[in-house]
Parts: structure tokens; sequence; C-alpha cells
């Protein structure tokens, strides 16, 4: 095998090493259904050139995928997005977005194996896509928060009228975010983190295991 140039080959860019003082990590899912922002806030949040998985989508996906009447999305997640994301000098977050079109559901197992923790995206417009994903989260034992992701032209509903339409759990913590801005992004991950923690703290925070296979 020829290896001449190979030195030439370009290496990581020095803002993406990982840092020396770092001593631990946690693998976090963005989970949510087509179109709701988990690209988006991947990359909004991520201090290290995000990957991303986004194929153009093509007339072939007509009666297959769902475009939920969305006419300005033209590509879709086939595998996964991947960013990073440092939470103090030591700790920094590995965040994996899953696929949203259903067909590529069978991805989310290999991505909830391991997850500390997840965050469900909701878009008011269609919340019925929840109940699907944070069903599998919860049989797949993997804590969540949700995050509403506030499109501009999304109706928008008090907190408490949202929890009461997703039937969630009074504990578990539901929070208004803008998945473009880093910022916003970056609040929605330190709750979810807060929540982790006060999980900790009561003993109820069972080590992840992956979710029972589903036939579809």
């Amino acid at each position: 095998m020829d290896f001449k140039g190979s030195e030439l080959l370009p290496g990581p860019r020095v803002e993406d090493h990982l840092p020396h003082t770092t001593t631990a990590a946690a693998k976090i899912v963005i989970v949510g259904g087509f179109g709701v922002g988990k690209t988006t806030m991947v990359g909004a949040v991520s201090e290290i050139k995000p990957l991303t998985t986004e194929e153009t989508m093509t007339q072939a996906g007509i009666g297959v995928d769902d475009d939920y009447g969305s006419d300005t999305k033209t590509a879709t997640t086939v595998a996964m997005d991947f960013g990073r994301i440092r939470i103090t000098d030591k700790v920094v977050l590995y965040l994996f977005g899953t696929p949203g079109q259903e067909r590529f559901w069978f991805l989310w197992n290999g991505l909830f194996e391991g997850a500390l923790g997840a965050v469900v995206l909701v878009d008011t417009r269609r919340l019925e896509v929840s109940f699907e994903v944070m069903g599998r989260l919860e049989e797949g034992g993997v804590p969540f928060v949700v995050a509403v992701n506030t499109f501009p032209d999304g109706p928008r509903y008090p907190l408490d009228d949202l929890r009461a339409a997703l039937d969630l759990h009074p504990d578990v913590p539901i929070v208004e975010c803008d998945a473009r801005r880093r910022a916003s992004s970056r609040d929605v991950l330190m709750t979810l983190m807060q929540f982790l923690h006060s999980l900790a703290l009561n003993g109820t925070l069972a080590r992840p295991h992956p979710p029972h296979p589903r036939i579809s």
C-alpha cells in the first residue's frame, strides 16, 4: 500500500481538539419528528463543525416520506447529526441528532444506547408526532426534557397547556427555545443537565439501556 503524500492530509482543526482538561463526557440525543429542528439545534450549539448526514429530498420519496406540508424543507437526515459542546472545563456533551423520517427510526435503537439523557424537540403545528418519540425514550429508560421550538408561523400556547396536551409527567421539564440560536439551544441542554442532576440526587437516574426491538 502506497502511503506517499499521507503526511499532506489535513488533520483536525485546532479548535476541534478535545481540551486536555476534559475528564468526563456524556452522550445526549436530540430527537423529534421530521423537520422539528434537530439538525439546526446540533449545528447551532456545537463548538466543533457538526457532522451531518442530510440528503436531498426527491420525488422518489413521495408516498414514502412525509413532508408535513412543508414547501421549504429540501433535505432530510438519513443517519444522524453529531456535535460537541463543553459544559465545563472538565465535562463535554456529545450530541447525536436522530433522523426524523419514520423509515429511518430503526436507527434510533443504536443512538439511544448509552445515552445519559435526551431533548425532545416539539413543533406546535404537529404535536402528535411527539408521542411516539417520547414513548420510545420511556421504553429505553432515557430521561428527557421537552423543548418547544418556536417557529415563526407556529401557534403559541402556554407551557402548562402543552404539558397537558403532551401528557407529560409533572417532573419532566418543558421549555421554549429557538433552535437556530446558540444561547437558546445551550439553555435547553443546561435544563437537561440540571434535570439529570436532580434525578441522580434522588437516586432515580438509572443506567441507560437500549429499547426493546420493535417490529414496524
